[in-house]
């Protein structure tokens, strides 16, 4: 990691320490409500407390694998989206109701790993060349993204709201995990050591299409609903 990487983590991580902070400080208080989700980000559990009337800090942790099948132009893959992330969020409700506007910072683990499947024909096509799966050996790939994004949304439902209990909670919003990082890699070639250069260099434009086929996770859609509890 660079240095401004490395700062961007410490300053998200002290975003995140700072809030947890107000939160135990608020559930002293017995002012904190808790909140269990599931959407576009996985399974999540939220702590919110008050900051001032109308504002809430939220900090969350989000989590969960899914596997699923895809494909570039040439090549199909199997996919595994492991979704991991950490939020530290602002909630304002300017209505002095329900609904809200949340802005903040989060930790972003999401990941996805891919491994390469041969046709029906146990073949890789890359580049343009023909490889026998058998001899080409295996291609796997990672797609990460920065590890500070910033998060805009809107919702539904205030883990504070005056009346203690139960209540409904939801999140519509965009993580902006910016332009994905791709590594893709073949291992196990048993090919002439020329084949196996020019394997390496078909991978390599194949890596390209791959960043191609995740730019989509650039802008990356929350869509959330849980239930809430206040204490």
């Amino acid at each position: 990691m660079n240095k401004a990487t490395n700062k961007a983590i410490s300053n998200t991580m002290t975003a995140l320490a700072l809030a947890a902070g107000m939160l135990l400080a608020s559930a002293a208080q017995a002012q904190v409500g808790v909140s269990a989700d599931i959407g576009t980000t996985g399974f999540g559990l939220h702590l919110s407390a008050p900051l001032q009337e109308h504002l809430n800090a939220r900090i969350g942790v989000n989590y969960l694998n899914y596997s699923y099948s895809g494909n570039t132009s040439n090549v199909d893959y199997d996919f595994k989206l492991k979704l991991t992330s950490l939020e530290a969020l602002l909630d304002w409700f300017p209505m002095q109701g329900p609904f809200r506007v949340s802005a903040g910072l989060v930790y972003d683990g999401n990941q996805i790993d891919a491994v390469g499947k041969s046709n029906n024909n146990g073949t890789y096509t890359l580049n343009g060349n023909t490889y026998n799966a058998d001899n080409a050996g295996r291609i796997d790939g990672k797609v990460d993204f920065r590890k500070v994004a910033p998060y805009v949304g809107i919702g539904w439902g205030n883990a504070l709201a005056k009346d203690k209990g139960w209540g409904f909670t939801s999140d519509l919003g965009v993580l902006f995990q910016g332009s994905p990082n791709t590594s893709l890699v073949s291992s196990g070639c048993t090919l002439d050591a020329m084949l196996c250069t020019r394997l390496d260099n078909d991978v390599a434009a194949e890596n390209v299409k791959l960043r191609d086929k995740a730019d989509s996770f650039k802008f990356y859609p929350v869509v959330r609903v849980g239930i809430s509890y206040k204490f």
